[in-house]
């Protein structure tokens, strides 16, 4: 099979969303936390979240366009500067699909989709119970994407909560989290370590 941007361009919306968002390949799965300066929660389904930079820790991920379709969870962080993000597991990732659904503003994703809200101490946003593994995150700035009116929010890291099994070395064993991945818009999968290499410098680049 091979497409032209000429038959990409024929293929219908649906189509056309599954099939591009499905070219890059497996991508992490999470849901982001918000919440409003008046408490009203938020939360949202996420497979843009990818790593910025490690020294300042920062994320981004991307929110579509904000025109007529009201983001909520833009809007949230907006408000306060913080959100959290949580990966999904298999117990949950019924419930959180579901977070994809447009929602009135009024209406708690967490509520309406059966999840749990949890706080920590000093930290605004709300993580999600059910997660074991939670990323607690203050924005710091956006940049919008001119070429379709995307916003690509960057964030530092305030909180890393991960069970302690997962660390192996100076590694995370993301197997071990039980974290799941997506692709398109609806299509999930598991995770399965197959090999670690180490850290390549170039005179210890193997002949082939």
């Amino acid at each position: 099979m091979k497409y032209t941007k000429e038959d990409i361009n024929k293929l219908d919306r649906i189509t056309k969303l599954k099939i591009i968002n499905s070219v890059t390949g497996i991508k992490p799965a999470n849901l982001i936390g918000t919440i409003s300066n008046t408490n009203q929660t938020n939360l949202a389904i996420f497979s843009s979240v990818v790593h910025i930079g490690s020294d300042p820790a920062l994320l981004g991920f991307i929110v579509r366009p904000t025109g007529e379709v009201p983001r909520h969870t833009y809007q949230n962080i907006q408000e306060n500067g913080y959100y959290t993000i949580n990966h999904i597991h298999p117990e949950f990732i019924k419930n959180a699909h579901y977070t994809s659904a447009k929602f009135e503003k009024e209406i708690s994703e967490f509520n309406r989709c059966h999840l749990s809200e949890e706080f920590i101490p000093d930290f605004k946003a709300p993580f999600v119970k059910e997660s074991t593994f939670k990323i607690g995150m203050r924005f710091k700035e956006s940049i919008d994407i001119k070429l379709n009116g995307t916003i690509m929010v960057i964030g530092q890291v305030e909180h890393l909560i991960i069970p302690d099994d997962t660390i192996k070395g100076d590694d995370i064993d993301l197997e071990k989290t039980n974290s799941v991945g997506i692709s398109g818009l609806n299509s999930y999968y598991s995770l399965t370590k197959i090999g670690k290499y180490p850290y390549v410098r170039v005179k210890e680049v193997p002949k082939f």
